[in-house]
């Protein structure tokens, strides 16, 4: 049964009063066979000069932002931690300077155990960094040397205890599962692990074969087997019983997080009407909403996307604009179009403006990755400027009739079965509105 729409008129819709903030650092110390990131190995002589420039655009995106608060900013890459204090430093100065940046802001830096020691936690904690997310992937010294990882399990656990020693309350930990061959065995054995160290955060992605990566053409050549996506699927379901026996909520689909401590501060979501903080968990990724909530985020850095909505004055009116970009993925040529100056237009790889169906199939395709959340039609309704019932009516009631989403009258969320389906669910609104 489908709660019917209060109304199907449309309206201006809202332009949110917040924004996250993305920074991307695209240099590793190795670059892993299945990794399609924008991030590269053996530039480490491009840090210092990088730096200059990110912090340059990070001064001209400021300008895009100026009628918003940030209350979160993601420090992602590649490595962060590869860069020295004084550059991390210079960053964040940039970042206080130039944004208005929330003094409650969840501020995350991501960090290979690898790379970092007990003193650079100490400096990220003294920048304001509240939030750590740390690639560990694998408790399984196989299983991580043929993810190529620089680090063992070993170094996992003295990472995890530099990062606590130095004051982090709020650490997120990466795994990955549905590697070719891997058991059940082996991978119960790594989430015991986890769960014996307790973070406050869990991440658990399977193994995508990407294209263009080495491993994309490893399993093309034959030369290595493809993942199994039935013994993946196995992986993920035992991952939702386990976690949820050790008091872990699964919130969106890759992800838990504990819900143990006092509610977040009110300052920050009283910013946002639609916060939904009532069913998700207290240390939920805040940042990562903003993505799974096709919200709002500023990116700076070499490769960065981001995603604005805004008010644009028009012939006498105002009109609604969805933009997003995307940069220059060459580091040095990155480094070359923010010297050449002329604002941010060289640095940009492609700038689009949304059409309303693209962006109302992104808001439903996104959200339904959330497990309890699901799409608040009511903050569809903001973005929008109409219910998604009146939009999506057909798709709606086809899905529900196979079990694979559920609607009432204030959200639609996928089921269990859909979740597993995601991808089947998410095609059915591309292209809809």
């Amino acid at each position: 049964m489908i709660a019917q729409p209060l109304a199907t008129q449309r309206f201006a819709p809202a332009v949110p009063s917040t924004c996250g903030l993305y920074i991307h650092i695209p240099f590793c110390a190795r670059k892993c066979a299945y990794c399609d990131f924008n991030t590269y190995a053996g530039l480490d002589a491009l840090i210092p000069p990088y730096v200059d420039a990110l912090c340059a655009e990070l001064r001209l995106r400021a300008a895009q932002a100026a009628d918003r608060v940030v209350t979160t900013v993601f420090v992602g890459g590649g490595t962060p931690t590869l860069l020295g204090a004084a550059e991390l430093g210079a960053i964040m100065d940039v970042v206080r300077a130039a944004f208005a940046l929330h003094p409650a802001a969840e501020i995350t830096c991501e960090a290979n155990p690898g790379t970092v020691d007990q003193a650079r936690f100490g400096v990220l904690r003294q920048l304001g960094v509240n939030r750590l997310s740390m690639g560990a992937q694998s408790f399984q010294p196989a299983e991580l040397q043929w993810l190529e990882r620089i680090h063992g399990a070993d170094d996992v656990e003295r990472a995890y205890g530099a990062a606590r020693d130095a004051g982090f309350d709020n650490i997120n930990l990466d795994f990955m599962f549905g590697l070719p061959g891997q058991a059940l065995a082996t991978w119960s054995a790594t989430l015991e692990h986890a769960l014996a160290m307790a973070p406050e955060h869990l991440s658990l992605y399977s193994l995508i074969v990407e294209p263009g990566t080495p491993l994309f053409h490893r399993v093309q050549s034959g030369t290595q087997a493809p993942p199994d996506d039935d013994e993946a699927a196995g992986h993920w379901e035992h991952a939702m019983a386990r976690l949820a026996g050790a008091g872990y909520v699964h919130y969106e689909v890759s992800n838990w997080a504990r819900d143990d401590r006092p509610a977040p501060a009110a300052g920050v979501d009283a910013l946002d009407p639609d916060s939904a903080w009532d069913v998700v968990p207290a240390f939920a990724a805040r940042h990562n909403l903003t993505y799974w909530r096709n919200g709002d985020w500023v990116a700076a850095g070499a490769g960065a996307h981001g995603h604005l909505r805004a008010r644009r004055a028009d012939a006498g009116h105002y009109s609604y604009v969805d933009r997003r970009w995307g940069n220059v993925r060459s580091v040095a040529a990155y480094i070359a179009s923010v010297r050449r100056g002329a604002g941010v237009g060289p640095i940009e790889a492609f700038d689009e403006e949304l059409t309303a169906p693209t962006g109302m199939g992104e808001t439903m395709m996104l959200g339904l990755r959330l497990v309890d959340e699901g799409v608040p039609h009511a903050r569809f309704a903001r973005l929008h400027g109409i219910d998604p019932r009146a939009v999506f009516g057909s798709e709606l009631r086809e899905l529900a009739a196979l079990g694979l989403i559920e609607v009432d009258a204030e959200r639609t969320r996928a089921t269990r079965r859909g979740l597993a389906l995601l991808d089947r669910v998410a095609e059915r609104f591309v292209g809809v509105g």
